[in-house]
């Protein structure tokens, strides 16, 4: 299982990366305006989201998006020790620091967010399935934060991550809905 998931991250990876920064741009602007019309969206007051690094969707203008319209930005911290992770508010890019694997989280003075304030979690991932499945990145810091969490869970997908399917493990949890440059997948109701 552990060799078949490498393979689909390397492949995915490689994908990603013979996208130009012009369809990155254009496939991100397209992703973006159909995560802001949601109802979840413009309902939520918590966001939970990543800050993303490439190859990943951006998510830079969606935090400015979601502070331009009131809503409260909860980004995580990694505990690699106990593979556990915590969200925390953030309200400017400047309370952000690169810790390992040049990964922006929030500083140490930045305040928890409890799991349950979060309306909509924006879950990151490599490849998804229509079916809201998702392969991450390896570190397991989602799977294990998933388990609990109880709001809306979103993925956000360029086309060329989509598969028809993934190696499902036992503990994998698919996302509500997958957002991508033309289409949302909605799997599942919170």
């Amino acid at each position: 299982m552990k060799e078949v998931k490498r393979k689909i991250r390397n492949d995915m990876k490689a994908t990603l990366e013979r996208l130009s920064e012009e369809q990155r741009i254009n496939y991100t602007n397209q992703i973006t305006e159909q995560l802001f019309h949601l109802e979840e969206w413009k309902k939520a007051k918590v966001i939970g989201i990543t800050i993303a690094v490439p190859p990943e969707v951006p998510t830079a203008s969606i935090i400015e998006q979601a502070w331009s319209e009131g809503k409260k930005v909860a980004v995580p911290k990694c505990y690699p020790q106990t593979k556990v992770m915590e969200f925390k508010e953030i309200t400017s890019f400047q309370q952000l620091e690169s810790v390992y694997s040049n990964l922006l989280e929030p500083i140490a003075e930045t305040v928890c967010v409890d799991s349950e304030e979060i309306d909509v979690l924006i879950v990151p991932g490599l490849a998804f399935t229509k079916e809201g499945y998702r392969l991450g990145f390896g570190g397991g810091y989602y799977d294990r934060f998933l388990v609990s969490f109880k709001g809306t869970t979103l993925a956000l997908a360029y086309e060329c991550q989509l598969v028809e399917s993934l190696p499902i493990e036992a503990h994998d949890l698919p996302v509500h809905q997958v957002v991508t440059t033309n289409r949302v997948f909605r799997t599942s109701t919170p």
